[in-house]
């Protein structure tokens, strides 16, 4: 009988130990597929979408309106790069959707040479803004966007009438045409430009109001190279030697800072254009220094509180337009 006895304590400790083993490898089990198909099922949501057309965009965007999520809106012609991508991850930062246009827009371009010229490479794009978060590419075609010619004009004065409004007629046109169209299809809570260019947000913001787009407009500071030359698409097309040269673009712009302490606003304005121009492979079209609101040209340091030089170049072989922009004083 104690033999017995002894065997059935045996038992029930084996047996209890052998339950609790299993627990645990059960537990462990589960826990296991918890975080595995989680990970499965987060990163099945966190795939980037690619879309052509304004009715697929926005059949996709009525998904996260019903769930109240803010959409923010990146619009952009390709050839991205990190300038880019700083503006994708602060829109990523700051909503729970954000789209990416794609779209190289024929109606702001003025010279089909530069049209012709610019860079195209939707599939790189591609890999860069799924790196970088984003949720949805949309690249639709021409036809797309342009079923019909849009015969809309846009005036603005006189922020759209100098400096690239000058030099570019039509430009700013070309540029509230596809940004008001995207802001139809997307109907964002947020849209980023980059303050590289300066004049554009003046006349999208100005757009906006004209409009009455419930969108607010983010300027996102200009991100450089090492050599302090300000990120561009048209960087792509110049030569090794030739970007080298278009770094003085900047280096000449931050000097003339120090030279404004003790020269007036005509003099820096001349020294800026001299500098440049006597470095080979460089052409100033223009360096205009004006009140950083209205645009307008200034005559002394005193006019405004708030001054920038704006400047376009034309650097090396096949005059690769680039602008570029400083502020004197004001705003930071």
């Amino acid at each position: 009988m104690a033999f017995l006895t002894a065997m059935s304590q045996m038992f029930c400790i084996n047996f209890t130990y052998l339950f609790a083993e299993c627990f645990c490898y059960m537990a462990f089990y589960m826990l296991f597929c918890t975080c595995f198909l989680g990970i499965i099922v987060q990163n099945q949501s966190s795939i980037m979408e690619l879309i052509h057309t304004i009715e697929e965009l926005k059949r996709e965007l009525s998904k996260a309106r019903i769930k109240g999520e803010k959409i923010g809106l990146v619009p952009t012609m390709g050839a991205l790069h990190e300038g880019h991508a700083s503006l994708v991850k602060r829109c990523v930062k700051e909503n729970d959707v954000t789209v990416v246009s794609v779209f190289l827009n024929p109606t702001q371009f003025n010279d089909k040479v530069d049209l012709e010229k610019y860079p195209r490479m939707l599939e790189a794009d591609c890999r860069l803004m799924e790196e970088v978060g984003a949720n949805i590419v949309f690249a639709p075609s021409v036809e797309e966007m342009y079923p019909e010619p849009d015969t809309r004009k846009f005036s603005y004065p006189p922020i759209d009438s100098v400096m690239e409004g000058a030099f570019r007629p039509g430009h700013f046109n070309g540029v509230c045409q596809i940004v008001s169209k995207l802001f139809m299809a997307v109907e964002p809570d947020r849209a980023y430009f980059g303050e590289k260019d300066f004049q554009q947000i003046a006349v999208i913001r100005a757009m906006v109001k004209d409009l009455k787009f419930k969108v607010q407009i983010i300027a996102c500071p200009i991100v450089r190279e090492e050599s302090c030359l300000a990120m561009s698409s048209r960087n792509m097309l110049l030569y090794p030697e030739e970007r080298k040269i278009a770094a003085n673009i900047f280096k000449v712009l931050s000097k003339s800072k120090n030279f404004a302490t003790s020269h007036t606003l005509k003099e820096t304005q001349c020294y800026v254009i001299d500098t440049l121009n006597a470095i080979v492979g460089l052409e100033v079209q223009y360096f205009s220094i004006v009140d950083g609101n209205t645009l307008q040209e200034l005559e002394r340091w005193t006019d405004s509180d708030y001054i920038v030089g704006c400047i376009t170049v034309y650097c090396g072989s096949h005059s690769i337009r680039l602008i570029d922009h400083i502020q004197y004083k004001g705003k930071e």
